[in-house]
């Protein structure tokens, strides 16, 4: 077990030397930057290679139009869409998802994903626990501030968790610490001149309440140079140097250092680079990007270029980034679920199976687990007025790839109208469980210190998914 606690410690260690910086000519991103490096660094930390990718499907993705179909059920049901065969004999999934059928065997599909809290967010996506829990000592933190926890170092040349979702699970706040503290909170690159997402009017005033911080530049100050920096840097040290003597805590020596490492990282230009395709093979960006789709969209759907969000993880990934979560929107259909779907999930399609296969030809999809999934699944039955499905908390969809996990397989099953698991079915702890599995981690084992001292094993319940592992 791994019982540390000193958060207090790190969230207020340094305040005058941030608010000096603040003053000085660094800007927003080496303070941040140098703010979160020196926490982690006070808390202690272990290391890993592995990573995990995290697609929120934003809104609820519905079984029923995607791998679940029910060709045999009334219209009403069993909607617009055909299945089609897959790579796997006796495998089906929908007419608008051929890339991820082509490659089947490397796929596994789970039908019968229960125990969703209706939460409209991605919270439980990213931490497998309701919000509630634990909420008095500030929440349970999402898996990829865990493994910042337990695996991030100063000494890495990126942040151990990036966090690239748009749309509700931006607005919410989903991928958050919890009760480890702010110092290990995701990075949030600023991706919105990437890929637009035009958020909801009652989410735009959501975000406007909580302020300028969810998202940074992980970029230098166009005004300030390499050299003019490392001078800033050099006064700072010398700075620093003179208070030494009366720092008893010796933190003055400390905030030295990852200041320089702040630079370090930014001057390196490794994980800005990260966000730059020209630097990536145009024929890797090719792959990666689909020009249209048939259908219509929401004006909250991403357009069809979002499929280079899954070319962006793969290379955060490379730059040593642990944990890469993003999303694709629109999937709340409560009206015309059908144009809008011909229009989401080719992005799916395209965007995941590019990543799969990518990462296969190299080497690495054995060392990533890719999970796509949302915070629900949607109701059987098509709404007559609307034409929409709605939110559906029963059973959901969920497609998981890499990390070692066994291909070609459907896990689970449901009733004739997709309303509920019949068999196998499978918790969101136990895809979380199967996930540390994956990175090397017992999550029964493993304990975090909350704030009043305690152990928090990483999960109180559910086991890896025998069937994948």
């Amino acid at each position: 077990m791994e019982f540390e606690s000193r958060s207090k410690q790190a969230s207020d260690s340094g305040l005058n030397r941030r608010v000096f910086l603040q003053a000085g000519a660094f800007g927003g991103a080496v303070v941040s930057l140098a703010h979160w490096l020196r926490a982690e660094e006070i808390l202690g930390s272990r290391h890993s290679s592995k990573g995990v990718v995290f697609i929120h499907l934003d809104g609820g993705p519905p079984q029923l139009d995607m791998i679940d179909l029910k060709p045999q059920a009334p219209v009403e049901i069993r909607g617009d869409f055909q299945p089609i065969a897959t790579a796997i004999s006796g495998l089906q999934i929908c007419e608008l998802l051929p890339k991820l059928a082509s490659i089947a065997d490397r796929v596994a599909f789970v039908r019968s994903l229960v125990g969703s809290a209706g939460a409209h967010d991605a919270f439980q996506c990213q931490s497998g626990f309701v919000a509630k829990e634990l909420q008095s000592l500030g929440g349970r933190p999402a898996l990829g501030s865990v493994i910042s926890k337990l695996h991030g170092s100063t000494s890495d040349a990126a942040p151990s968790f990036v966090d690239l979702m748009q749309g509700r699970a931006l607005v919410r706040n989903s991928a958050r610490p919890g009760f480890l503290g702010p110092a290990y909170q995701p990075f949030r690159p600023d991706i919105s001149q990437m890929f637009a997402r035009e958020l909801e009017p009652g989410m735009k005033n959501e975000l406007a309440r909580l302020g300028a911080n969810h998202s940074i530049s992980l970029k230098l100050d166009g005004a300030i140079d390499v050299d003019r920096l490392s001078d800033r840097t050099n006064l700072l040290a010398q700075f620093d140097s003179f208070r030494r003597e009366v720092d008893a805590a010796g933190m003055m020596t400390a905030m030295d250092r990852f200041t320089q490492q702040a630079v370090g990282i930014l001057t390196s230009g490794r994980f800005a680079d990260a966000l730059d395709f020209s630097k990536e093979d145009p024929r890797v960006v090719e792959r990666y990007t689909l020009r249209s789709t048939s259908g219509v969209p929401n004006y909250t759907s991403d357009a069809a270029p979002a499929t280079q969000k899954f070319l962006l993880a793969r290379r955060l990934i490379d730059a040593g980034v642990r944990c890469v979560s993003l999303s694709i929107s629109d999937f709340d259909t409560h009206s015309d679920n059908f144009p809008r779907m011909r229009h989401v999930l080719p992005i799916v399609d395209h965007g995941l199976s590019a990543l799969i296969t990518d990462l296969q030809e190299r080497g690495q999809l054995n060392d990533v687990t890719i999970v796509a999934w949302g915070e629900f699944g949607r109701t059987p039955r098509v709404d007559p007025k609307s034409g929409g499905r709605h939110h559906w908390p029963q059973v959901g969809p969920a497609i998981l790839a890499g990390g070692g996990l066994r291909g070609g397989i459907a896990l689970g099953e449901t009733d004739r109208t997709a309303s509920t698991a019949i068999a196998r079915p499978v918790h969101y702890k136990e895809v979380f469980a199967t996930i540390y599995h994956n990175l090397g981690i017992d999550p029964h084992r493993t304990a975090l210190t909350d704030p009043q001292g305690r152990p928090q094993h990483l999960l109180d319940e559910g086991l890896p998914i025998r069937e994948l592992i």
